[in-house]
């Protein structure tokens, strides 16, 4: 039987009823003849109390539409996944739980279920008239409801449209919705629902979780003794737990396992292997943390803001998130090791990683240690990028067509009125070099030639490139903006300068490939549709000059044995510094600080602090991939 009655809306009719399989023969030998014959007896009384509770049922005219089930898309499990399958991280509401179908579960527990909870499910109509009388003498005698006597639909439509009263009118309810829901769904159905349905423990729904919890394997690898142990758990299951009592755990196991003796369903010598068998036990999975939890925490938040909190927490969400979890544990290691060399002047560090050919986001560390802080300075720290902004001034005039890496641009005094004020632009050194190329300019990081070019392409143009890039942080079309007047996050440096590298083609930057439910329909796909927004040939002759950056100018520190451009920035007093950068396959920004927007004092610059931390990165991310060089401006053509 297929999963979709429980869980696939567009399942409409109930599979044929399949024969139970030979382990569950209620005769099998000459000591059940008796069984049988009592088998027969409680039968006939089974049919004269439902047709009296058929009768009965025609006042139930409030009760559930067991027929819902049809449609019934339990609570399920939502698993984050890397881009090569590694399971990242699962979260759920209360209920732990992933479905399978009943083929999925081994033999062992349905067996052992069937043995300890209902051993005529195969047999009965919904109701056991016999163990129903039993139960009821038990209540008599003991002056209340202290024995059920239900069936295994019984307790379905118990945990499926009832509360947990213990109460006759309650027990009459749910034995006409057993007759009721045994009329629509075979047996096979209604046992795959149970074990999907049923509680096991540790916030665990059904049988998969339940045995990826207790076992760390799938419901179909169970073995015998490991599955007369999960099916004792259904009475009590923290009670009976391995993880709080494996005394009363095994005890209860052997009652299991006595009871599937009795019935034949195993010989003696199981009986005694399994009870002997030692339980290898797993850990407990429910609201476990994530391997890497900046990267699932931004994954999560995109998927609520797209399907809503209640869908990604009950949905059963598969989803592959863009993230190579060894470039992730590369860029982890990679800060760790620097932070400790620099947590003296520096308490916060960041760097995320974005492949420029699709802007899938490949890597990201929000801070040093998410145990000591949750917020991620990836995504939620405004920071000034100081010259690193300045490569965005430069791009602008290139674009217009009437500068080239080559023109001359004056490095001289300047005054420009500001309000009440003039805003005079300084040099880092305090130094002017008269006229200058602006390749040189910029691999210097000369502060007044970009202050310069900015007056003169227009501070509102670069405003307008960092929008088409994707930067949406507030800007002010203030003077000082082309030296990084503005404050942005190391995402939004990522993904701009992405673009550059890919010559000006871009897509939004995203966490997430692909979203599919538990049944495998696909809710999203980021299939990356990649837009060319800026001028190629102004975009290669951006990137030959930031290679230059890294060859002779203050990104030194930067090379990585390839070609690779990038720019460094820091900002007034050392309170930020960065390094931004990128070869064709592979775009990252690093940022360095302090929390408290603290100085880090003389010597702090993104060329000294920076730059190293990129460029070991780097060189582990790319240690496999082929070296490839940047296309020439010469290949496009000059606006």
């Amino acid at each position: 039987m297929s999963s979709n009655t429980i869980r696939r809306k567009s399942r409409s009719q109930p599979q044929p009823l399949r024969r139970a399989p030979n382990a569950l023969k209620y005769v099998q030998d000459v000591g059940q003849v008796a069984a049988a014959a009592l088998l027969g007896t409680t039968m006939i009384a089974s049919s004269v109390m439902a047709g009296g509770l058929v009768g009965l049922a025609i006042s139930f005219r409030n009760l559930p539409d067991v027929r819902v089930l049809r449609n019934y898309v339990p609570s399920e499990t939502s698993y984050i996944y890397d881009i090569n399958g590694t399971l990242l991280y699962s979260l759920h509401d209360e209920a732990n739980r992933k479905v399978v179908d009943l083929d999925d579960i081994s033999p062992n527990l349905k067996r052992a279920v069937l043995a300890v909870e209902d051993s005529y499910f195969y047999s009965h109509n919904g109701i056991n008239p016999s163990s129903v009388g039993r139960a009821l003498l038990a209540n008599v005698a003991a002056g209340s409801t202290v024995e059920g006597g239900s069936t295994i639909t019984m307790q379905l439509v118990k945990n499926l449209f009832l509360t947990p009263e213990r109460a006759v009118s309650r027990k009459v309810t749910e034995a006409v919705l057993a007759l009721r829901l045994e009329q629509i769904f075979t047996k096979d159905e209604i046992l795959e629902m149970y074990l999907n349905q049923v509680y096991w423990g540790h916030n665990n729904y059904g049988a998969e979780t339940a045995a990826q919890s207790y076992f760390n394997k799938s419901a179909k690898d169970l073995t015998l003794p490991e599955a007369a142990m999960m099916a004792g758990l259904i009475q009590a299951p923290e009670s009976y737990s391995p993880f709080h009592n494996y005394q009363a755990t095994k005890q209860r196991q052997a009652v299991v396992l006595n009871r599937m003796r009795q019935l034949g369903w195993i010989t003696p010598e199981e009986e005694t292997e399994a009870r002997n068998a030692p339980l290898l036990l797993g850990e407990v999975t429910s609201f476990r943390s994530s391997i890497s939890p900046y990267i699932t925490e931004a994954a999560v938040e995109e998927l609520k803001q797209r399907f809503g909190n209640e869908a990604v927490l009950k949905g059963g969400m598969r989803v592959q998130t863009t993230v190579d979890l060894n470039m992730q544990h590369m860029a982890e290691e990679t800060v760790q090791r620097h932070h400790e060399q620099l947590k003296r002047v520096a308490d916060q560090m960041a760097l995320v990683a974005i492949d420029p050919r699709t802007h899938f986001v490949k890597a990201m560390v929000g801070g040093v240690n998410y145990q000591e802080s949750q917020f991620n300075r990836v995504l939620q720290a405004y920071r000034q990028p100081g010259s690193s902004f300045k490569p965005f001034v430069y791009y602008v005039a290139f674009a217009t067509g009437r500068y080239t890496p080559d023109s001359s641009i004056a490095d001289t005094p300047v005054s420009y009125p500001d309000g009440y004020r003039y805003y005079t632009p300084r040099n880092y050194d305090g130094s002017f070099m008269g006229n200058i190329p602006i390749r040189t300019a910029l691999e210097l990081s000369r502060n007044v030639p970009a202050v310069k070019l900015g007056q003169a392409v227009g501070v509102n143009q670069v405003i307008e490139l960092c929008r088409t890039l994707g930067i949406k942080s507030p800007m002010q079309p203030v003077t000082s903006l082309p030296l990084g007047a503005v404050d942005l996050t190391p995402m939004e440096m990522a993904g701009a300068y992405a673009t550059f590298a890919n010559n000006g083609w871009h897509s939004e930057p995203t966490f997430i490939v692909r979203v599919s439910d538990s049944s495998g329909n696909v809710l999203l796909d980021n299939t990356p549709q990649p837009q060319l927004v800026l001028d190629p040939w102004a975009a290669a002759s951006l990137t030959d000059v930031l290679q230059g950056v890294i060859a002779r100018g203050t990104g030194k520190n930067a090379q990585i044995g390839r070609p690779a451009a990038g720019k460094t920035g820091t900002t007034d007093s050392q309170r930020d510094v960065w390094f931004v950068g990128y070869v064709p396959q592979l775009a990252a920004a690093v940022w360095i600080g302090n929390d408290n927007y603290a100085p880090m004092g003389s010597g702090a610059a993104g060329g000294t602090y920076a730059a190293p931390v990129w460029r070991d990165f780097m060189r582990k991310a790319l240690e496999n991939v082929p070296v490839e060089n940047f296309r020439r401006p010469s290949e496009f053509v000059q606006p």
